[in-house]
């Protein structure tokens, strides 16, 4: 059975659960309801569609970092170690394009309310999705390319925190495991232990695009590991990694990851929430501006 297919039936008993529960006229309404039928079922439904929490996330992302609904209307190329691959963000024709903290919350992740009014833009530039964080550059560069989106050093650090329910293609890390120096040598922040794992994972004649998660403790829970794996030497992506090697960035990852974390009043959570109202608010279309698009995929 297809999971389309799966996700339909579970919406289905869903509809019928919530007649039984509620009746047709809708009065019968009580708390054991959502305790009882609502939260089962969309729990079900995430669990067939675990990786669609993190694609969401970073569709949101490139919506709000290029200006314009790009990430769903054409392919982005990625840059690095000289070759080049054209990516699309995957789930899209899984969901409806409508985006809200549903996925973040399944994951056992904060909530927040999703400003509105925002209007879609005209135009698809390959040469501004070149604009996008690429995993090869300095964490300075990532700094600067925030900046220019108004968003400052714990923004940055905030949001990246999203790779704690991300994956990515062996691609845009295998280069870190066997030809990192001229030597042929790996990586050395990479943990020896957890070198050996994401060798297996991705051989060295294996399948670029198979997905790795970004968090190994915890990939479909939205949590502070992803921080803890940076700590410890196991960020997958070069970027994440050098995140601990930046005296700034470190700082932060510390505050969250301390047992002091709500004392200091520095939280993932609660500051995951203001950081990503923040980037929704980038050069915002209102208005004539841009358009209010029909279907997603393309431009009215």
């Amino acid at each position: 059975m297809t999971t389309r297919l799966k996700v339909a039936k579970k919406i289905l008993r869903y509809i019928k659960d919530l007649i039984s529960v509620l009746g047709r006229d809708g009065r019968r309404t009580n708390l054991d309801f959502y305790k009882a039928v609502a939260k089962s079922n969309l729990e079900e439904m995430h669990a067939l569609l675990k990786g669609i929490a993190g694609a969401e996330l970073k569709l949101h992302f490139f919506d709000q970092m290029i200006g314009l609904i790009k990430a769903r209307v054409a392919p982005y190329p990625i840059y690095g170690k000289g070759r080049k691959k054209s990516m699309q963000v995957t789930g899209f024709q899984k969901k409806p394009s409508t985006l809200s903290p549903f996925s973040t919350i399944l994951s056992k992740g904060p909530s927040w309310s999703v400003p509105t009014g925002r209007r879609d833009g005209r135009v698809s530039s390959k040469s501004e999705a070149q604009n996008l964080p690429s995993p090869l550059e300095s964490i300075a560069v990532h700094k600067k390319k925030f900046a220019e989106k108004g968003l400052d050093e714990q923004d940055l650090l905030t949001l990246l925190g999203a790779h704690t329910i991300g994956q990515t293609d062996c691609l845009f890390f295998r280069y870190r495991l066997r030809n990192f120096t001229t030597t042929g040598n790996s990586d050395p922040t990479i943990n020896p232990s957890f070198l050996t794992e994401l060798k297996a994972l991705c051989p060295k004649d294996g399948d670029a695009t198979k997905r790795v998660a970004l968090d190994k403790d915890s990939q479909f829970k939205f949590d502070l590991s992803f921080f803890n794996n940076i700590k410890d030497g196991n960020g997958v992506l070069e970027s994440d990694q050098r995140l601990w090697n930046d005296d700034s960035t470190r700082s932060i990852i510390q505050k969250y990851i301390s047992p002091l974390k709500g004392l200091l009043g520095l939280r993932f959570e609660y500051n995951f929430r203001k950081s990503m109202i923040k980037m929704s608010s980038i050069e915002v279309k209102t208005g004539m501006q841009g358009e209010i698009r029909r279907k997603c995929s393309r431009f009215n």
